[in-house]
């Protein structure tokens, strides 16, 4: 699918996630239809649909922001996806610690770090 585009919209700066589901979430008082990437410098959209759209480019933005992003927690949807040996050790070689569990874990745990004051990022695909 691709990285999101620098200027797809998006809020300049972190939120945990209120609510998920019906294909998408709620954050800051506000609702996205779709999946998100979730920044240290904001929560932007995000095109994946599918864990297997899950590459280096799809994950562009959050290689870009490594040195600031210690943990990330991949979202994979309903279900449980293996994260591709590939990719887990270009995040490795990036800094980036990386776990892939399904949306809902991956969002409490966000949401938990977060309000740890945690250098956090997520990539979560959004459930119907």
């Amino acid at each position: 699918m691709g990285a999101a585009r620098p200027d797809t919209p998006h809020l300049p700066q972190v939120a945990p996630i209120d609510a998920y589901g019906n294909g998408g979430f709620r954050f800051a008082g506000m609702s996205h239809r779709g999946s998100l990437l979730c920044l240290p410098d904001g929560v932007w959209g995000w095109p994946v649909e599918q864990p297997q759209d899950i590459d280096e480019a799809a994950l562009a933005q959050v290689f870009a922001q490594a040195d600031l992003i210690d943990s990330f927690l991949i979202g994979t949807g309903a279900a449980l996806w293996p994260l591709p040996q590939r990719l887990r050790e270009a995040l490795r070689a990036a800094g980036i610690g990386s776990d892939v569990m399904p949306t809902g874990p991956a969002i409490r745990t966000y949401n938990i770090m977060l309000g740890e004051h945690r250098r956090v990022a997520a990539a979560l695909i959004a459930v119907p």
